[in-house]
């Protein structure tokens, strides 16, 4: 089965990091056959209701004080201070990133006037949540990779795909052309090995890295990645640099795909309800960001030139 990170090979992650499903409920058999209609009602009812519950308990859980490092991770001295060091320990080990050793982010409210930076705005949706995530593209570093992803954004390939991967702490990953299909969900995770890109493999795994995924060592020596899937990871990890190509870095929605990482999932990690990709959409971003709101990871970030009245004034109302 195609993953992002191969966990059996490269990363083991214990039960303990990954969200709990609801249990089922018992119901007793209806009186009546239902119509198509009543049962896509049910689903709908249902999907609601599992969105509705994970809200709470992200709800719940920002609002009751001081709260205990998430089992599995260990937190270590801000990035900046010395002898910094991000620690996290998943299963089969502990893997630690220098801080000095990562690569320091550009603030893009700070980019240059004349620069130009590659943006891929990606639009998701769930339950009646509209989200959107920027990534920065790093041609310079992974061409083939980054001209392959752009050919297919622009092909509109992404649209409509379900993320089909959430561990939390861990990764989110999306991109398998089958998930547009619900009645191949068993199938998830295996699809995009139509066409492959060689392996481009010099950035870190920084949180909010975005790489591709591929088949393990054992049937891909030369670790070429998968010719659609992507991943984002949720932590600094040092133990899948030099393994997997990573071509952007999340700007902007971080939070966001942190959410989608705490629903509930199946036995494959697959997210029971339905995360989808509406678009994606790459342009060329000029001169700085606009810093829209939040802090960390919650930043957001306008793209294009710097708005006028008219267009502060649709910033608020959307």
């Amino acid at each position: 089965m195609l993953a992002g990170p191969s966990v059996g090979q490269t990363l083991p992650v214990p039960s303990s990091v990954k969200p709990t499903a609801p249990s089922p409920v018992q119901s007793t058999a209806p009186s009546t056959v239902p119509t198509q209609e009543d049962l896509d009602k049910l689903a709908a009812q249902a999907q609601k209701a599992v969105f509705d519950a994970a809200e709470k308990n992200a709800a719940s859980s920002s609002t009751s004080g001081a709260m205990l490092p998430p089992q599995g991770v260990t937190q270590m001295p801000a990035a900046g201070a010395p002898g910094a060091r991000i620690t996290t320990r998943n299963g089969g080990g502990t893997f630690t990133t220098p801080a000095a050793t990562l690569p320091r982010l550009d603030d893009p409210s700070q980019w240059p006037r004349d620069s130009v930076h590659q943006l891929a705005i990606m639009e998701i949706s769930f339950g009646s949540r509209a989200e959107s995530v920027v990534i920065e593209l790093f041609p310079s570093d992974a061409p083939q990779t980054v001209a392959n992803f752009i050919d297919l954004c622009e092909s509109k390939f992404y649209d409509g795909l379900a993320f089909h991967r959430a561990i939390q702490n861990f990764l989110v990953q999306t991109g398998d052309p089958l998930t547009s299909d619900e009645d191949k969900r068993e199938q998830w995770g295996t699809g995009g090995e139509e066409r492959s890109v060689p392996a481009e493999i010099k950035r870190p795994h920084r949180i909010g890295a975005v790489a591709m995924a591929r088949r393990g060592d054992s049937v891909n020596p030369t670790r070429k990645s998968n010719g659609s899937q992507f991943y984002i990871s949720l932590g600094h990890f040092d133990s899948l640099d030099g393994k997997y190509s990573v071509f952007g870095q999340v700007l902007s929605g971080l939070d966001v795909l942190q959410h989608i990482a705490k629903m509930p999932v199946d036995s494959n990690d697959c997210p029971v309800a339905r995360i989808e990709v509406d678009s994606i959409r790459v342009v060329d971003q000029k001169g700085p960001m606009s810093t829209l709101s939040g802090e960390g990871d919650k930043r957001r970030f306008r793209t294009g030139a710097a708005s006028g009245f008219v267009g502060r004034v649709l910033e608020r109302v959307w």
